[in-house]
């Protein structure tokens, strides 16, 4: 199975299907935010990362710029992630609270994340077509996962499981929870953006109650 993650990652690394997002992701790599400006930027497809055997899978919506488009990794480096972490370190998903960088010695346990598009967008949005472009990755690594509870950050990411399901009429919220097959469910939140962190749309017990959600249905 981890061998099936490494190959498809590096075919995941490697695309350059999205002209506007490969000009973009490379365009802000080159050009840094001051903050960062000795950091050098992975300014490529970010692929998933975490536990090869792990029943949970966490979708996001795309890197951000100066995120996971200068570390590499999924929700690294980032106000998300700042907001991410800590409450899986809390539930027991992960070993540390923090997590800046591909070598800060993160570890997940019993949950692999990934996301919905794997190239920094402008302004944070992927067109539909960019996320067409990126689904038969999201739909390889659930055959090769095969999770048994899917956590979508955000509705972007919920309409791109429902898509993968081939579902309809099914109502995003946060907190939602549905049975995608047999013993094996969506369960739908908030994304840990600082639009909804800042505004107290989405606040840590919120979250909390996400992943108490998760571990649940995983019993």
């Amino acid at each position: 199975m981890q061998s099936e993650l490494e190959k498809l990652n590096t075919e995941i690394t490697s695309c350059r299907k999205c002209p506007r997002l490969v000009e973009w992701r490379e365009e802000v790599a080159r050009i840094k935010r001051k903050a960062y400006k000795d950091d050098e930027y992975w300014g490529r497809p970010v692929p998933g990362f975490g536990d090869p055997n792990a029943r949970v899978l966490v979708v996001g919506l795309a890197p951000g710029a100066h995120g996971s488009n200068r570390t590499g990794r999924q929700f690294t480096g980032d106000a998300s992630g700042g907001f991410l972490f800590p409450a899986l370190h809390k539930a027991g998903f992960a070993n540390q609270a923090r997590a800046e960088s591909r070598s800060d010695g993160l570890i997940l346990k019993d949950m692999y994340i990934t996301a919905s598009g794997r190239c920094a967008p402008p302004d944070n949005k992927p067109s539909p077509d960019e996320l067409n472009n990126c689904q038969p990755y999201l739909d390889r690594e659930i055959q090769i996962i095969q999770p048994k509870v899917i956590v979508c950050l955000g509705k972007i990411a919920f309409d791109r499981i429902l898509k993968v399901f081939a579902l309809r009429r099914l109502e995003f919220a946060h907190g939602a929870i549905y049975e995608l097959t047999t013993d094996h469910w969506l369960l739908g939140s908030y994304h840990p953006s600082q639009q909804n962190t800042l505004t107290g749309k989405l606040t840590i017990e919120m979250f909390d109650n996400i992943w108490k959600k998760a571990k649940s249905l995983l019993e």
